[in-house]
C-alpha cells in the first residue's frame, strides 16, 4: 500500500552533510573553487621548491602588498590593515622577510617614531620569482582547457573579482 506521507524521508546521510549533494541548479560551485584554490597553491608550492624559493603564503602576500604601494613604502599598521592581521603579525612576517634579505624597515621621514617597509632588491626579484612559479603553476591547471575557454573563465573570474561587495 503507497504511504501517504507526500515526501520522502530526508536521507540521514545527506541531511548531515549537505556538501553531499550538489547545490539546486547544478554543480557545487563554492567546494569546486575551493579544490581548484587548493590545488593552485599545491601547484604553485611546487614550482617554488623547484626554484628553491622558501616563502610560506603569508610572506609572499606581505611581499606582493608591500610592492602594491609602490615608491611609498607603507607603515606596518598599513600592512596589518590592507592584510586584516593583527599588528604582531605583520612583525612576525617583516622580521622573517628582514632576515632574509627580501625587506627592510626605514624611518618615517616626517615622523620617526613612524616604521614603514619597503622591498629590497633582493624582495624585488623574489616577488618576480614567485610571480612566476604561479603564472606557471597556473599553466599546468589550465592545459586542458582551449584558448577559448580560457578567455571566458578569465572573463567569468575578473566579474567576480571586480564586483563591488561587503567582503573584497
Amino acid at each position: 500500500m503507497p504511504s501517504s506521507d507526500p515526501m520522502p524521508s530526508p536521507d540521514p546521510a545527506r541531511a548531515a552533510d549537505p556538501a553531499a549533494e550538489p547545490a539546486p541548479g547544478g554543480a557545487n560551485v563554492a567546494e569546486q573553487l575551493v579544490r581548484l584554490t587548493r590545488r593552485m597553491q599545491r601547484a604553485q608550492k611546487h614550482r617554488m621548491a623547484q626554484l628553491d624559493l622558501a616563502f610560506t603564503p603569508a610572506q609572499s602576500r606581505l611581499l606582493r602588498t608591500v610592492a602594491h604601494y609602490g615608491d611609498a613604502p607603507p607603515r606596518m599598521a598599513d600592512l596589518a590593515a590592507r592584510l586584516e592581521v593583527v599588528p604582531r603579525a605583520v612583525t612576525t612576517l617583516v622580521d622573517a622577510l628582514e632576515g632574509q634579505g627580501a625587506v627592510r624597515r626605514v624611518p618615517d621621514p616626517a615622523n620617526r617614531r613612524v616604521v614603514r617597509v619597503e622591498l629590497t632588491g633582493t624582495g624585488r626579484a623574489t616577488l618576480d620569482a614567485l610571480r612566476c612559479a604561479r603564472r606557471s603553476a597556473a599553466e599546468d591547471i589550465l592545459a586542458p582547457l582551449s584558448t577559448e575557454q580560457r578567455d571566458t573563465l578569465g572573463g567569468l573570474l575578473a566579474t567576480l573579482v571586480d564586483r563591488e561587495g561587503p567582503h573584497r
